[in-house]
């Protein structure tokens, strides 16, 4: 399994950004959520979004709802993630992931193995 991430950058506060993250791997990914962590410099890394490339099940973690939208292509086996009214405390490395949806709500560092990873990118919201 491989996961191909793309966007990220500089945005000011209240700005916007997307990013990507496509799947690579033989058979479709039916059975997990592909999303993204993220991890702020001296913190431990957060699940932010997943969803489900079956039906479509989201999580989103409580710091971003309403101000996130993640959603996919089946058929590109890819997922975005619309990121809104950005925030400083967004900043971070943002890694895209697969794994089993309810892991990104129980997400421990211990759990790192449940996932396949994508490399990270760095998103920087200035106030």
């Amino acid at each position: 399994v491989q996961l191909q991430a793309s966007g990220g950058g500089s945005v000011q506060s209240g700005g916007s950004m997307r990013l990507s993250c496509a799947v690579s791997q033989k058979s479709p990914v039916t059975h997990y959520a592909v999303g993204w962590f993220r991890q702020a410099p001296g913190k431990e890394r957060e699940g932010v979004s997943a969803i489900m490339m079956s039906d479509g099940r989201t999580y989103y973690s409580d710091s971003v709802k309403g101000r996130f939208t993640i959603s996919r292509d089946a058929n590109k086996q890819t997922a975005y993630l619309q990121m809104d009214n950005l925030k400083p405390e967004d900043t971070g490395v943002y890694y895209c992931a697969t794994g089993f949806l309810a892991a990104w709500k129980d997400y421990d560092p211990s759990h790192n193995s449940h996932f396949y990873w994508g490399q990270g990118t760095q998103v920087t919201v200035s106030s």
